[in-house]
């Protein structure tokens, strides 16, 4: 009966999948509470995929791939792409999916694509392509990768294992490396011909592109605030110095206002002066050596240096606004806003939200000064200016303005400006820890996520667990469980051992072919892992019972376990793109069932070559 109850949840799961009509992390949900409400797993059973270590190790992942963004190392490891790759896109593929399978050969699959997802979305976005085009292709190839060394999956360990506990000698580090060759070699030149036939042709684009327009310093750019930005320096002896901002009545006798002080840290010993930035307020007091941002025309700015015997420092622009402290972002008037009809002077939003207004954009017009008597109409957008931690707020303020844009994005990689060599250190620590396996993996990348954080690479925690894409970490988690379910009710055994039985007539190469095509069927809703866990042993048996060479057998099971093509469910690194790329569980079959009778082709040919019969 369970057995019965295993074999229809997985083909309604199966069924779910493909309809892509329920979510894939719902599907997986409901069969693992299918499996509990039947009887055919305990609780403790169907919930063990939530502590298992690859979905812990995958949601470390995607913080370490999050201070990668965030610090600029992946636009700068995509722009060193583009720069070797020149104009051709083609070659920019190739060369993205070479490294892809050179990385994959020393550490896992999950984390090659975790490190290297950041960085494809960035060159997509870069010459403006979709990433659909690139992440099936980047999921498969680091999959092939795993046939390049011993260590690079968990299923060649395996079988490497099952040969020495049957008193074989274990597989050398290098000795699956040909197949590895000929995996990738097959896969690229697959795709090279194959992609705008197999790969989705839409202009999907990646959500990590959404808002980039409006960035910061694109946002400067279009308000054009440059010319209208001057910095000031106050020297020793001007009479401003002690004085607060609200004495000298700038706006009234001027028309300028001063948007940021840069001044050094007087605190401590001072050995290092270090400079810091506030916003500046009525109450802001100024002090010599401060370097002020002043907003208003030249000639006003001129006049204000002169009356109190400061200097004009040295050509500035918008961008200078952003920092780790403060930042700018644009809102809209809500159509209920308490501000319309209402002058710019009379609504109080400094006092009230601690924000300066820098420019009002009015259908495409620009307005930058003199803006005390503007009032506001519905539709106008506010450029507004102060610390990041004030814009994050006003976002709550619905009633009154909506903030276009990603505010938290923005402050996120401004804090992390500068970090890109800290990042990089900490992913070749990462990827040195695993390679020479001085830890288990797992802990090897939460070392490298709590670095992430500690060195200021992301924000904060909040940070942190905001780029988890818990889409996919509840999938993996939640379809775990299914290979218990299978294991458990003997249905594994009973559908591999028929395979075999039936096979036999056709010899050695046939119940190789049977065994190969089996673990590759199952692999695509099992983790390669417990695919090679299961029939490892069974094809051990095969191969001894019909006298034939037990690693043929067993290194067919390392290779059909590692293509895990044919649904976003084989593989964790499947359910990764399969959000970030856009894809349906479609795409997944119409580009990995060709790509599986082709491996499989290639495989039966190859594998008794290099491992004769």
């Amino acid at each position: 009966m369970q057995l019965t109850i295993t074999f229809v949840v997985l083909a309604i799961s199966i069924v779910l999948f493909i309809s892509n009509r329920v979510r894939a992390d719902l599907v997986a949900i409901l069969a693992l509470l299918a499996f509990v409400i039947s009887g055919v797993l305990e609780p403790t059973e169907a919930l063990a995929g939530f502590s298992n270590s690859v979905v812990i190790m995958i949601a470390g992942l995607f913080v370490v791939g999050a201070g990668i963004v965030r610090t600029g190392l992946a636009q700068s490891a995509g722009n060193l792409l583009l720069k070797w790759s020149g104009k051709s896109e083609r070659k920019l593929f190739v060369l993205l999916l070479i490294i892809t399978g050179s990385v994959g050969s020393f550490m896992s699959n999950t984390g090659v694509v975790a490190l290297m997802l950041p960085i494809v979305i960035s060159i997509a976005i870069s010459i403006n392509s979709s990433p659909s085009k690139y992440l099936i292709p980047l999921s498969y190839i680091s999959s092939l990768s795993g046939l390049m060394t011993l260590i690079a999956t968990p299923a060649n360990l395996i079988v490497s294992q099952v040969l020495v506990d049957n008193g074989f000698e274990k597989l050398g580090f290098f000795e699956i490396t040909p197949l590895g060759i000929i995996g990738i070699t097959t896969g690229i030149l697959y795709f090279l011909v194959a992609r705008k036939y197999v790969l989705p042709n839409d202009k999907r684009k990646n959500n990590a592109g959404e808002g980039h327009k409006l960035s910061p310093q694109q946002l400067a750019a279009d308000y054009e605030l440059g010319g209208n930005l001057h910095r000031i320096r106050v020297v020793e002896g001007s009479s401003i110095i002690g004085k607060q901002l609200a004495e000298l009545k700038l706006p009234a006798k001027y028309h300028l206002a001063i948007l940021k002080i840069d001044r050094k840290s007087m605190e401590g010993m001072n050995i290092l002066p270090i400079r810091y930035q506030e916003m500046a307020g009525p109450m802001s007091v100024i002090e010599g050596k401060d370097i002020l941002y002043v907003q208003g025309p030249l000639e006003n700015t001129l006049q204000f240096v002169r009356d109190f015997h400061l200097e004009v420092d040295e050509e500035t622009n918008a961008e200078e606004l952003v920092s780790k402290q403060l930042g700018i972002a644009e809102v809209l008037l809500t159509p209920h806003s308490n501000l319309i009809n209402e002058t710019v002077g009379s609504i109080s939003f400094r006092e009230k939200y601690n924000l300066n207004i820098l420019g009002i954009n009015r259908k495409g017009e620009y307005v930058l000064t003199e803006m005390a008597e503007v009032r506001l109409r519905f539709g106008d957008a506010l450029l507004v200016q102060g610390a990041w931690e004030e814009i994050e707020l006003l976002s709550r303020a619905v009633k009154d303005v909506v903030i276009i844009g990603q505010p938290k994005e923005h402050a996120s990689m401004a804090a992390a400006s500068g970090k890109a060599p800290i990042a990089g250190a900490i992913m070749l620590l990462m990827i040195g820890l695993m390679v020479l396996e001085v830890f288990p993996a797992v802990i090897s990348v939460l070392l490298a996520a709590t670095l992430m954080v500690m060195t200021g690479c992301l924000r904060n925690m909040d940070d942190a667990y905001g780029k988890m894409n818990w889409e996919s970490i509840i999938l993996i988690a939640a379809m775990l469980p299914m290979a218990t379910a299978l294991e458990k009710t003997g249905g594994m055994v009973i559908l591999s051992e028929g395979i075999v039985n039936l096979l036999g007539g056709f010899g050695a190469m046939g119940v190789l072919a049977g065994i190969y095509f089996v673990t590759m069927v199952f692999g695509q809703f099992i983790s390669n892992t417990a695919t090679a866990v299961l029939f490892a042993p069974i094809a051990m048996t095969a191969a001894i019972s019909l006298d034939a060479n037990p690693y043929t057998f067993l290194i067919a099971i390392a290779v059909s376990s590692s293509m895990a093509f044919a649904t976003p469910v084989a593989s964790p690194t499947n359910a990764l793109v399969m959000t970030a790329g856009g894809y349906k569980f479609f795409d997944f079959i119409k580009a990995g069932i060709p790509l599986q009778i082709i491996m499989f082709i290639i495989m039966m040919i190859a594998i008794p070559i290099f491992f004769p019969l």
